[in-house]
């Protein structure tokens, strides 16, 4: 009897891994899960993982694996600092921040079924002042996108030091160079999946939106989607080299080491973390050049030109802002709201109207325009249309209970019924058919169709 009890555990373990749908990738086996919005993989690396030197290369291929790899598991984070709001909680924008682990360049799959469907893929990059963020954040739970038989993948990318630091001997936006490789991989993997690989469309919001941006005035990116969004982010959002220069010095100052990748390669990322307070506030004003994240944030692309004014693709394109969006970072502080409107307009609004403009008059896809305007009443109402407050309506989770309370994104009051359908459906529309819904921009009337508000 002893033998029997460990014998039948085994069996059931053995069925339920059976059940569980399983996917043949170019580099190995996947196994992921499946429930009741459709089948979920997991922590599927897009390339190698980035170790000593290689934490300042170029993405390299994925060496691939024997037998089936685990996708249940979310996957570690890239290195990053935990970030305050107050009484703010923003955990569900996030997560749970830094997961150590080797491999972290991953994606995660979210499909309505991993079959021959050919659906329309949608690839999210997650925003975080280019130092935060995972695919592990509840915000980015994709269960909405199946359900309306979309293929969602959200994507991991190096932050911070590894990610977006200038040094010597290594290539400049190593973060952008890593979500190119993630589109690589959906281009090659993704009918596995059940996704249509020539029906891509990636979005992006804050950080992930300025990076979503480049792409289209990145010609390694050309061909690998084919429409975008750009979610409260900017087509002039990049450090001149210049002023990247500056940001480089005060690191190496801060670690003592010569500013090569080499010398980089030494320095464990524990004590990146430690010096990037010594990073904030940094002066990146220059006589030709304004800081376009006003010192929120000491790293950005390193552009010699910016997006809006070298785009390549021609591809469709819907872009906006939220109309109070500098709300997210005076008012928990108990900053004026006036001060934080004008913030919003410095960080967001100026480089969305010229990426727009840009797009209307040079690409030959479309351009459309939205104005995200409803008031969240978290922080005793004072919270609003900020930045971030549209991210539960695009993924329809606006009524999960951890987004309410005072603290909640959403604040104590409950959702307006109808605007989470309204915002998703014109996401997946888009996706679909390149309209979400309204008329496409027009730069000589330059109006935004507003949603919530």
């Amino acid at each position: 009897m002893g033998r029997v009890l460990p014998d039948l555990l085994k069996e059931v373990i053995l069925l339920s891994q059976q059940e569980n749908p399983v996917v043949d990738t170019a580099a190995g086996t996947v196994r992921g899960l499946r429930d009741a919005a459709g089948e979920l993989y997991r922590a599927i690396p897009y390339a190698a993982a980035p170790l000593g030197v290689g934490r300042f290369a170029p993405p390299e291929p994925h060496p691939g694996w024997s037998g089936v790899r685990d996708g249940t598991q979310p996957s570690p984070t890239a290195p990053q600092p935990v970030r305050d709001f107050g009484r703010l909680d923003l955990t569900p924008y996030f997560g749970p921040g830094w997961v150590p682990g080797e491999e972290y360049l991953t994606v995660d799959v979210r499909t309505p079924a991993a079959d021959a469907g050919n659906r329309p893929v949608m690839v999210f990059v997650h925003g975080g002042g280019f130092v935060t963020g995972s695919t592990r954040a509840a915000l980015y739970d994709g269960s909405a996108f199946a359900r309306d038989g979309v293929v969602l993948v959200t994507v991991n990318y190096r932050l911070g030091i590894p990610g977006f630091l200038a040094l010597e001997g290594a290539p400049d936006n190593r973060g952008l160079l890593d979500v190119v490789a993630a589109l690589r991989w959906v281009r090659d993997s993704i009918a596995a999946f059940g996704g249509d690989p020539g029906n891509v469309t990636v979005f992006g919001q804050s950080a992930g939106a300025t990076l979503t941006g480049a792409l289209l005035a990145t010609p390694e990116a050309k061909g690998l989607f084919r429409r975008a969004i750009v979610q409260s982010g900017s087509g002039t959002g990049a450090f001149a080299p210049e002023q990247a220069q500056r940001v480089t010095a005060a690191a190496a100052a801060a670690l003592d080491a010569e500013p090569t990748a080499a010398a980089f390669a030494e320095i464990s990322d524990e004590r990146f973390l430690e010096i990037l307070p010594a990073l904030a506030g940094l002066d990146l004003q220059t006589a030709t050049a304004a800081d376009p994240l006003v010192g929120l944030s000491p790293f950005s692309l390193v552009l010699p030109v910016q997006p809006a004014d070298s785009l390549v693709a021609d591809v469709d394109l819907l872009l906006g802002t939220n109309t109070e969006e500098g709300r997210l970072y005076l008012v928990p502080q108990g900053k004026p709201d006036a001060a934080a409107d004008q913030l919003g307009e410095l960080l967001f609004g100026a480089g969305t109207v010229r990426m727009a403009q840009a797009h209307a008059e040079i690409s030959t896809g479309r351009t459309y325009v939205y104005s995200f305007g409803y008031r969240s009443t978290a922080l005793d109402g004072r919270l609003g249309a900020a930045h971030t407050v549209e991210l539960p309506f695009v993924f329809d989770l606006a009524d999960e209970p951890w987004l309410h309370g005072d603290a909640g994104l959403l604040g104590p009051d409950a959702a307006p019924a109808g605007l989470a359908a309204e915002v998703h459906g014109a996401w997946v529309a888009f996706a679909r058919t390149g309209n979400p819904g309204w008329a496409a921009y027009d730069p000589g009337r330059a109006e935004a169709h507003r949603l919530g508000g």
